[in-house]
């Protein structure tokens, strides 16, 4: 799959490899603007110029590379460190003591869960919203050309691990996909019988499928839109599914007030112009 084109005074310091070892988190794949330190949350004079750590999940990582860019620019001073894998994965290693500022999830369960646990400075705040897509190696060499096919026998099917988010959603699709008018009865047991692997993020399953090692999986709109190497297949009016995304400071932060001033950008026309030029929808009113 074609890298990413890397924002104006970006470097990349750390890439998530795709297969981390199971009941481990991964470390996250991180980018920080030019001349920004590590993440050792130095004292700054002011709320909005600080050094902030931001923890995002990985279909969020194109966008939060304009994010972050974007920022800065409106916050001279500011410094952001963006480190991108799983929401599941993010959320423990933030639970065991990993020093993020913000976590943004690509749903609504785990930033809960850090405000369940007090390990929030405030609610968690819903920021953007997406899309399921079913991908395909360019050029669709299994010929899947419904997504009935995906339970075709022989068909492999690149999903991710089950505390995943995007496999949750996938689920729910799949779920939908078995109620549309002749799909097999027994669809979602056999789609499920073609997973051939689980991946550790979603950027993971669209680099196999990208490579042809699979021959479909179910990702976000946004990832799909942002690879030039995968084709995707039309899912049926009403059974797509629409995933919700959500933002929590973290209460270890020692920059709270600065780490609030980034999720209310965020959420402000500014923020939400650039989820949108990204392909992200709305969160839900």
């Amino acid at each position: 799959m074609n890298a990413r084109p890397i924002a104006a005074g970006l470097v990349a310091v750390a890439v998530l490899g795709c297969s981390a070892a199971r009941g481990a988190p991964a470390e996250p794949s991180t980018s920080v603007l030019a001349g920004s330190p590590s993440a050792s949350h130095p004292a700054t004079a002011s709320a909005a110029a600080a050094d902030l750590t931001i923890y995002g999940a990985a279909s969020l990582a194109g966008v939060l590379d304009a994010a972050q860019a974007a920022y800065a620019a409106a916050n001279p001073g500011s410094k952001l460190t963006i480190s991108t894998d799983s929401s599941a994965a993010l959320e423990t290693q933030i639970e065991q003591g990993a020093p993020a500022d913000v976590f943004l999830a690509a749903d609504t369960t785990n930033p809960q869960k850090l405000v369940e646990s007090g390990l929030a400075a405030g609610d968690a705040v819903d920021f953007a919203g997406n899309e399921l897509a079913i991908i395909v190696p360019k050029g669709d060499p299994g010929a899947i050309s419904t997504p009935a096919d995906l339970a075709r026998t022989g068909v492999k099917v690149v999903a991710a691990s089950d505390q995943v988010p995007i496999a949750k959603y996938a689920r729910e699709l799949v779920r939908n996909l078995a109620k549309v008018s002749g799909y097999p009865a027994d669809f979602e047991a056999r789609y499920a019988q073609n997973v051939a692997s689980k991946e550790d993020n979603v950027k993971a399953v669209v680099a196999k499928v990208a490579l042809g090692e699979g021959d479909a999986g179910i990702v976000y709109v946004t990832d799909a839109k942002a690879s030039t190497d995968v084709d995707t297949v039309p899912i049926p009016d009403g059974a797509n599914v629409r995933a919700t995304y959500a933002g929590v400071v973290v209460k270890g932060s020692p920059h709270v007030d600065a780490a609030k001033a980034f999720l209310a950008w965020l959420t402000s026309p500014d923020g939400e112009a650039i989820l949108q030029r990204s392909g992200f929808l709305p969160p839900p009113s």
